[in-house]
């Protein structure tokens, strides 16, 4: 039984989380209707959904995978070594409740569901200061979008460059080895005994 309590534990974080979650977004419907106010009292534009989302994705690899952020993750998470060899990777560390938070800190869509209830309670409660926030958040998304974007072109453009060159100079050998002009072959042709044209008869002494 004492080698379960770790993952009970774990298993009990994550409903207790869960539980904040949709217990925080019930509370703060409840509060909205209660003051009358309403739930649509605050319209979100096509706009705001945009920055929204880049918003999202930026605090969800950020809280995940920033080094800026490492001084809150060190508890619950370590960077190690990428199993593919390349690169690093921040992983869950411990047991239980520890490594409940871990897997919710290391995992960007985790992190980012948090981090969208956030901002979106943000701009219900304080729509100026939140949309601000926001739109900085949705511009560095968008920024990181477009840079993972360009990097995995030059990364695809660099290795095609690669197997070009590969090929062009697999091509280019037999070249090179059937070329008369080389100094060894013209060794060989001067080593040879003279010949007459093909005529079936020998050459004079």
């Amino acid at each position: 039984m004492g080698a379960n309590r770790p993952d009970q534990a774990e298993y009990l974080t994550k409903v207790i989380l869960t539980v904040i979650f949709l217990g925080s977004l019930g509370g703060f419907a409840w509060w909205r209707l209660s003051t009358g106010q309403g739930l649509d009292a605050f319209h979100l534009t096509v706009t705001d959904l945009v920055l929204l989302v880049f918003a999202t994705l930026r605090m969800g690899r950020m809280l995940a995978y920033d080094l800026v952020m490492e001084p809150l993750r060190a508890p619950f998470t370590e960077t190690v070594p990428d199993g593919t060899g390349a690169g690093e990777s921040v992983e869950p560390k411990g047991r239980g409740v520890r490594r409940a938070f871990g897997q919710l800190i290391s995992c960007p869509i985790c992190a980012g569901t948090w981090s969208a209830w956030l901002l979106v309670l943000l701009l219900y409660a304080w729509p100026g200061p939140a949309r601000i926030l926001v739109t900085i958040l949705g511009a560095i998304g968008f920024a990181e979008v477009l840079n993972s974007a360009v990097e995995s072109l030059s990364w695809s453009g660099q290795l095609a460059r690669t197997r070009t060159g590969a090929i062009l100079r697999d091509s280019e050998a037999p070249l090179a080895r059937s070329d008369r002009s080389s100094p060894e072959i013209l060794e060989e042709d001067e080593e040879e005994p003279d010949r007459l044209p093909v005529t079936g008869q020998s050459k004079k002494r």
